[in-house]
C-alpha cells in the first residue's frame, strides 16, 4: 500500500515527517546511551514524535495550496528546519513525566531548548533566503512557539521550581483560541504588535532561564510571576482591541 497515497500526503511530505520521528527517535536513543535512561523514557519521547508527525501532516493535509510554499509536494526548507525544531522539542517534553532524569540532567536539558531557540531564528532566515515563507509556515512556526512555552511550564513543575499554576502561562494562548469558538470576534485577525512579540520572547527567555540548576526555585517564581502578569496585561490588550473593532460591534 502506498501509505503517501492513504494519508493523503505527497510522498515527499511523508517522508519529511516520517524524517522527523526518526530524528525524535533518535535523539532519545543517543540521550538514553550517555546518560543511562530507561527504555520508557525513549519510548515515551518516540511516541511524542510521532504524534508531531501525525499532526503536522493533518494540518498540511487541511490547509490550501496558497498557504503552503510554492512546491506544494514537499515542507520546504524552512519548514523542514522548523520540523526539526519540533524533534528537539519532543525531547525537551520527554523528560517531564521522569523527574529524576529532568532534576539530574538539567543542564542538558536547557542546551537542548536552547538550540530548539536558536533555530526558531534559523527558519525565518531560511524562509526569506529560499523565498519559500509561507501562511502555514508561519502558523507552524507560531504553534511551536507556544508548544514549546507550555512544555517548559511543565519541566519547571517536575523540576519543582513551581507549582501547578505556572501551567497558567502555557495555557493562556489555548484558552484564548477556545474563547475563540465561542466568541467569533476574538478569531479577527490581530495588527502587528512589537509588544506581542517582545512579551512571547519574554517568556521563553525567563522560562529557560528558570530551568538552569544554579536559580532557586524562589527566584524563579518571582520571574514566571513577572511573566505571567505581562501576559495577561498582553493578552488583555489584544483582547480589548478585538471588542472595540467594528466587528465586535455588528449586531448579531
Amino acid at each position: 500500500m502506498d501509505l503517501s497515497t492513504s494519508a493523503g500526503l505527497p510522498a515527499k511530505v511523508t517522508l519529511e515527517l516520517a524524517a522527523a520521528a526518526g530524528l525524535t527517535v533518535s535523539a532519545a536513543a543517543a540521550l538514553a546511551a550517555a546518560l543511562d535512561l530507561s527504555a520508557p523514557f525513549i519510548l515515551f519521547t518516540a511516541l511524542l514524535g510521532l504524534g508531531l508527525g501525525g499532526v503536522v501532516g493533518l494540518f498540511w493535509k487541511r490547509a490550501s495550496p496558497d498557504k503552503r510554499p510554492v512546491d506544494v509536494s514537499s515542507l520546504g526548507p524552512a519548514n523542514r528546519i522548523t520540523l526539526a525544531r519540533g524533534a528537539l522539542i519532543c525531547t525537551v517534553a520527554g523528560f517531564i513525566p521522569f523527574a529524576e532524569y529532568a532534576q539530574a540532567h538539567a543542564w542538558i536539558v536547557a542546551f537542548i531548548t536552547l538550540a530548539a531557540l536558536i533555530l526558531d531564528g534559523v527558519d525565518g532566515a531560511a524562509a526569506r533566503r529560499t523565498q519559500s515563507q509561507s501562511a502555514f509556515g508561519a502558523r507552524f512556526d507560531m504553534e511551536l512557539d507556544a508548544l514549546l512555552i507550555l512544555i517548559l511550564c511543565g519541566l519547571l513543575i517536575t523540576l519543582e521550581k513551581a507549582g501547578a499554576w505556572v501551567l497558567l502561562i502555557g495555557l493562556m494562548r489555548y484558552a484564548f483560541v477556545i474563547a475563540g469558538w465561542f466568541y467569533p470576534v476574538l478569531n479577527q485577525p490581530l495588527p502587528e504588535s512589537f509588544r506581542r512579540k517582545t512579551v512571547c520572547v519574554w517568556q521563553l527567555v525567563t522560562l529557560v532561564i528558570c530551568l538552569l540548576p544554579p536559580v532557586p526555585s524562589g527566584l524563579a517564581m518571582a520571574f514566571l510571576a513577572l511573566s505571567l502578569a505581562l501576559l495577561v496585561y498582553s493578552f488583555g490588550k489584544d483582547i480589548g482591541w478585538l471588542l472595540r473593532s467594528p466587528e465586535a460591534k455588528k449586531p448579531i
